[in-house]
């Protein structure tokens, strides 16, 4: 595996790699990670395609971009992989033509789903997908526990809107996922948290999807701003610094919601994922220690998948609430990843509405929030 990065910032592509030890006609797979209005920006994607004329360009927006230990913003990152012994497929679903995120996970994994199959890593828009529902979609016939992992596009904790492509200008709807396929290459992956519960736990008594009406009979906004004090006048955007923790039944483990948006005259709550009825929830809060070192954990973690090897290139996923919280600290999370995956790993991601991943090596997709993933791969 050959992996190559260019940067556009400030008007200007720059590249972190050495052009003399690669011919970047061979690169098969490109990952954009940038802002909005860069990534629409018709110039800026004919840049990209000249860097990369072969490759599959898959483009997703950011609430910030991940380069090494870097946390960039209103820039571009480019990462260019060409893999010696692994093939690739990648497949793009708009939302549109689906009357369900469930059904589109469906059709990508079908399409996906032939011999050889090693691991499959998603990008999806991140505002009009319900993230728990393509996770279940996907999951549907994955009958032998593919990892699957990913994350949901991002805009700067605007929750507004996102956009994602497949070899064209990014737009809204769109879910691209790559299925790697060979026995050659090695997947790995793994997610932590770092937030402490606190509050009695308590059972979701209405809710449709992603929408939270009730928690033990009363509205589950006025319970919600009753907690958060003064912080309720800033929501939904202090909602980030207090997400809730939900234990579901069949899951093998508790899930972490965030809100999208909260409806003052329905006294509702718009989750990232779904909520289900008969579920338990209980509040969170941040703790800065456990949030920088919980992304070393995850790392170390990862890498223990591999048999000790260090990656070549990791996909580093973080929800933009991370980001919010730890504000000048951010950076240190990334730092903590790198030095437990090796300092030879090339590092890239960005910071999301949402991640993909399984709660354990063996287990289904999940969606995530406030979470940060890691998805690491090496040819053997």
């Amino acid at each position: 595996m050959i992996i190559a990065q260019h940067i556009y910032q400030d008007g200007k592509w720059t590249c972190s790699s050495d052009k003399n030890k690669y011919n970047i006609n061979n690169f098969q797979l490109a990952y954009v990670f940038g802002s909005v209005s860069l990534l629409e920006n018709e110039n800026r994607f004919e840049e990209i395609k000249n860097l990369y004329p072969n490759a599959d360009i898959i483009t997703s927006s950011t609430s910030g971009e991940i380069a090494g230990d870097q946390i960039l913003e209103h820039s571009i990152v480019v990462t260019g992989i060409y893999f010696e012994k692994t093939t690739i497929k990648s497949v793009q679903k708009n939302l549109r033509n689906y009357n369900s995120s469930f059904n589109l996970g469906k059709e990508l994994f079908e399409e996906l789903n032939k011999e050889g199959l090693a691991g499959i890593f998603l990008i999806s828009d991140g505002q009009l997908i319900n993230g728990s529902e393509l996770a279940d979609g996907l999951n549907n016939q994955n009958n032998r526990f593919v990892p699957i992992t990913g994350g949901l596009a991002g805009d700067y904790a605007n929750f507004n809107r996102t956009v994602t492509s497949l070899n064209d200008i990014p737009k809204e709807g769109n879910v691209i996922a790559t299925g790697f396929y060979g026995k050659d290459l090695l997947v790995s992956h793994d997610h932590y948290g770092g937030w402490d519960e606190f509050g009695r736990e308590r059972v979701v008594t209405r809710s449709e999807k992603n929408v939270l009406y009730e928690i033990d009979g009363q509205s589950a906004l006025s319970l919600y701003k009753e907690y958060l004090g003064t912080y309720a006048k800033e929501l939904p955007l202090s909602a980030l610094m207090f997400p809730l923790s939900v234990n579901i039944e069949d899951k093998r483990g508790k899930l972490v919601r965030t809100i999208l948006s909260i409806d003052e005259e329905n006294n509702t709550m718009t989750f990232a994922g779904n909520i289900p009825e008969g579920s338990t929830v209980r509040l969170m809060k941040a703790n800065f220690e456990k949030l920088i070192n919980g992304a070393y954990k995850a790392a170390e973690r990862s890498t223990e998948l591999m048999n000790g090897l260090k990656p070549q290139l990791s996909i580093l996923i973080s929800c933009v609430g991370r980001k919010l919280v730890l504000k000048q600290r951010v950076a240190e999370e990334i730092e903590a990843a790198h030095s437990a995956l090796g300092k030879e790993t090339v590092i890239t991601g960005f910071y999301s509405n949402g991640e993909l991943s399984p709660i354990k090596a063996g287990d289904n997709c999940e969606l995530h929030n406030q979470t940060l993933t890691i998805t690491s791969f090496i040819e053997l």
